[in-house]
């Protein structure tokens, strides 16, 4: 168990860029005494391209805008009705590695799905999460300073036509699926604390605060 207090932000939907700067402020501000965090939040329509982003994953974007982030990982989209964890996470004091730690934030997914009947799974070839061969969860992070930034995001009730325009991932024809298209009823805000409870039980933290 880690003794340090985790803070739980609510910060609704806010712009790709802007967060993407306050989540590297925070990392390069941060001290041996300074505590996590869980950012809950969702973007407007935006595709993100990963470090090893590749061009040619970009079928036809179209209108939707595209940001080139410092993320791990391909081609991505988020969008309205897809929740956004971003873990901010000191892993040098917890003793974690980025494997363990993917492979932890990959469980806490697949608990949340197999409490609402859903059977997931996880490949070790293709970071993220999976229902019958589609993609339901997609993970990339960085890490700078023995902490981590960016995290995951869950499909629960979205358009996913925009998922068409890419190769998600990297992966040409991945098919994606979500929570609702799965018969799941839940809200938002109801699959936030569910998934935030196990990503708190997975790593140890004994303390939290929202805000």
């Amino acid at each position: 168990m880690t003794k340090e207090p985790l803070t739980i932000r609510r910060l609704g939907t806010v712009d790709y860029q802007q967060t993407l700067v306050r989540m590297r402020t925070l990392t390069d501000q941060r001290d041996p005494d300074s505590g996590d965090e869980f950012w809950l939040l969702e973007h407007r329509p935006v595709f993100t391209l990963g470090q090893a982003g590749k061009p040619e994953h970009l079928l036809v974007p179209g209108d939707i805008p595209v940001v080139n982030s410092d993320r791990g990982g391909q081609v991505t989209y988020h969008g309205p009705g897809q929740t956004i964890i971003y873990l901010l996470v000191d892993l040098r004091r917890r003793g974690l590695g980025i494997r363990a730690f993917v492979d932890i934030i990959e469980q806490a997914i697949i608990d949340l799905l197999n409490e609402n009947d859903i059977d997931a799974y996880a490949r070790s070839d293709a970071p993220g999460v999976y229902v019958q061969q589609c993609k339901i969860a997609a993970l990339g992070l960085r890490v700078r300073r023995g902490c981590s930034y960016h995290g995951l995001s869950l499909n629960i009730d979205m358009d996913l036509e925009p998922f068409s325009r890419i190769n998600p991932c990297g992966y040409a024809g991945l098919e994606v699926t979500q929570m609702r298209d799965l018969g799941v009823t839940a809200t938002t805000a109801e699959v936030n604390a569910a998934l935030c409870a196990h990503l708190v039980r997975h790593l140890g933290y004994t303390s939290r605060s929202f805000c």
